[in-house]
């Protein structure tokens, strides 16, 4: 199978289902950004040694996978015949990570600016790439409606990068930078 077809060189895509829509379309532009910060997080994680958080990268990577796909699909009927959604278990599974990352951090006392060592930089990019895409959903959904879900999902995944962001540095020894405002 050839990579290139030729189909997208006038500008336009296919949706699942056969719709061609134009490249800069919102839905376009959204699951394009998923998979910006997919990549993104593939390359965090080839910077890892840590095993448990390669693992929790992993299944994060699958689920933008998941969400990139249901976002593809605009018939609804088709959607719910999916054996993976982005579901109320889902964002339960990262609101509970959040939390158990969260315990083995010291609490924020300030607004902190994002870097610190190479991981807890890649993963603040990570977060703003992430935070993107939930813009582009939220623009789409003042257009068409779109599962409330994939709102919610992708606002806790850019909590959960924060938190990660914070935790890599943490265990690396960098010190946070906390944000003096303005003076």
């Amino acid at each position: 199978m050839k990579i290139y077809t030729g189909s997208g060189d006038s500008g336009l895509t296919h949706l699942v289902g056969g719709q061609r829509v134009l490249k800069s379309t919102l839905r376009i532009e959204t699951y394009g950004t998923l998979d910006e910060l997919n990549s993104f997080i593939g390359l965090l994680q080839a910077k890892l040694v840590n095993a448990e958080i390669k693992k929790l990268l992993a299944r994060i990577q699958a689920q933008i996978f998941t969400l990139s796909s249901e976002i593809a699909t605009p018939d609804e009927l088709q959607r719910s015949r999916f054996k993976e959604k982005i579901d109320e278990k889902e964002i339960h599974f990262l609101e509970e990570t959040i939390d158990q990352y969260s315990e083995k951090l010291p609490p924020l006392k300030s607004f902190i600016l994002p870097g610190g060592g190479e991981k807890g930089a890649l993963c603040h990019v990570a977060r703003t790439i992430c935070r993107r895409a939930e813009r582009n959903l939220i623009r789409w959904a003042q257009e068409e409606d779109i599962e409330k879900n994939w709102i919610i999902y992708l606002n806790r995944l850019s909590d959960l990068l924060f938190v990660l962001a914070r935790y890599l540095n943490f265990q690396d020894g960098r010190q946070e930078i906390a944000w003096k405002g303005l003076r």
